[in-house]
Parts: C-alpha cells; structure tokens; sequence
C-alpha cells in the first residue's frame, strides 16, 4: 500500500509534467513552423521602427495597424520557471515564449497593413502586459504602427472615358 500511495504521490505529478513537456514542445514547434510560414508570405510588407518614412516614398495614407497576441506558459515551463526563481538564472522557457509572442503579434500587424493595402509600417512598437493566472501565466503583446498606403496619381485615380 504504500509503495502505491508514493507512485500516485510522486508519479502522478512526474506523468503530469512529462505530459506537459511532450504536448508543450509540439505545440510550440507548430507555432514556429506556422510563423515561419507566414513570414516568409508577408515578406513584401516591410516594418521598421523609425520614426518617419524614407525620403522616397512621398505620396502616401496613413492608417493606424495594431496586431494583438496572448499566449500562455504550458504546465512544465510554469514548473522549471518556478525552479529558476528558488535558485536564480534565465528563464529561458519564457524567452522563447516573448519571442514568439513578439514575432505573432508582428504578422498580424503585417496582415492588418496588408488587408489595407500597405506595403509599408513605419513607427513599430510593443506594449505587454502579464495576465496573472493561477495556475498558468500569461501575457497579451500588442504590436502597433502607422501604415503607409501609396497614394494615387491623378491621372490614375480618374475613370477612363
């Protein structure tokens, strides 16, 4: 009886983070691959941080593009992530979570500027917030910047007669 009572005391948990772990790292490989994917279809929408648009591109309408993301830790990162903080280091299980986050919210923002007819976003910036759960954290990047439409000539912008 009591080597049961240890196997459900000790097992039951270690099953539960090894399922975490395996289920964890397919998903997360899917969402890398999903990214790559997109990335490489969007690579025609350029983004930058800068503050103005380059000499160049003149004629151009703005509009304001926003791409929000919440993701969330799996069972295993929360648990080593607990680890880390009693003996200190990088939680790197949380940097690869920032990055993809960071890099979704970064697509949709090229999608939304794409869906307007932009080929361009100037003014690139991050905002995160963490959403205290109890048991899994999780945190919302938003990704927002002004996309630049190439404006019409005249003479383009005029029906044929």
């Amino acid at each position: 009886m009591d080597w049961i009572e240890l196997g459900l005391q000790f097992g039951l948990p270690a099953a539960l983070l090894l399922i975490g772990l395996i289920v964890g790292r397919i998903l997360e490989r899917r969402h890398y691959a999903s990214i790559r994917l997109r990335e490489a279809q969007l690579a025609d929408v350029l983004v930058f941080c800068t503050r103005y648009p380059p000499d160049v591109l003149t004629p151009h309408r703005a509009s304001l593009v926003a791409g929000s993301v919440v993701i969330s830790s799996d069972h295993f990162k929360t648990f080593v992530a607990g680890l880390r903080n009693l003996l200190g280091g990088r939680f790197r299980g949380y940097e690869t979570l920032m990055e993809r986050a960071r890099r979704e919210a970064v697509l949709r923002v090229k999608e939304e500027a794409r869906r307007q007819g932009a080929k361009l976003v100037i003014g690139l910036r991050f905002e995160t917030t963490q959403i205290s759960g109890r048991a899994t954290p999780c945190m919302e990047v938003l990704a927002y910047g002004t996309a630049l439409r190439p404006r019409l000539p005249p003479q383009a912008a005029r029906p044929l007669a």
